[in-house]
């Protein structure tokens, strides 16, 4: 399992743990020691996924006493970012929802910087890829898109979802070939009702 990925797991053992725990703002949480024994991790991959959720001011360490839950009501942005680390249900709707508005920003901008002999190289590795993966698809959509904000941003909604979500995606590459020949149109609203159908979106 890569780094990235051992530390979302970690994100989400301890946003399950303080769930379970009814941990609240104040609380003291459990220590290096015991989070590594209870996430059965390494005690290097807690520290650093505790120094994240510290620098996000959502945990204070108080030297000789241990490590709290802080009060962030005044913060609006880690507010906003403790919905996706610490609960809810309705997290995963949310990111779900930016992020489709996200790539769809994207696909706008690579359908202005894409020209034919781009939209076919994809074409041939959708068909051709053994490995076939969606987050691949449109690594390559925000590369072409050229705008590093809009992919920064949609790589840490991505994060965000897969950490959020358990349930298998499945992959139709024939979707992926029905958006990128609206790409090759040059059509912007067929392009976005071919993104609608691969994320099953009633409407965009």
């Amino acid at each position: 399992m890569s780094n990235s990925k051992v530390y979302l797991e970690i994100l989400k053992q301890l946003r399950e743990m303080i769930t379970d725990d009814g941990l609240k703002q104040g609380d003291k949480i459990p220590s290096e020691r015991e989070l590594s024994e209870r996430l059965n991790v390494g005690r290097s991959s807690v520290r650093e996924a505790l120094r994240a959720l510290e620098l996000l001011g959502l945990i204070e360490t108080r030297r000789g006493e241990g490590t709290y839950l802080r009060d962030f009501r005044g913060n609006q942005l880690v507010q906003l970012l403790s919905t996706f680390i610490l609960q809810d249900e309705k997290a995963k709707l949310d990111v779900f929802e930016t992020k489709n508005f996200i790539e769809m920003d994207g696909l706008r901008l690579a359908l202005k910087r894409m020209d034919r002999l781009n939209i076919a190289a994809v074409k041939d590795w959708v068909t051709e890829s053994e490995g076939f993966q969606d987050d691949e698809f449109f690594y390559q959509i925000f590369e072409a898109a050229d705008n590093h904000l809009f992919f920064k941003i949609w790589e840490i909604l991505k994060d965000y979802y897969h950490s959020l979500s358990s349930s298998p995606v499945e992959y139709k590459r024939e979707d992926y070939l029905y958006l990128l020949d609206a790409m090759a149109d040059k059509d912007e609203m067929k392009v976005l009702l071919a993104y609608g159908q691969l994320r099953k979106l009633s409407s965009v």
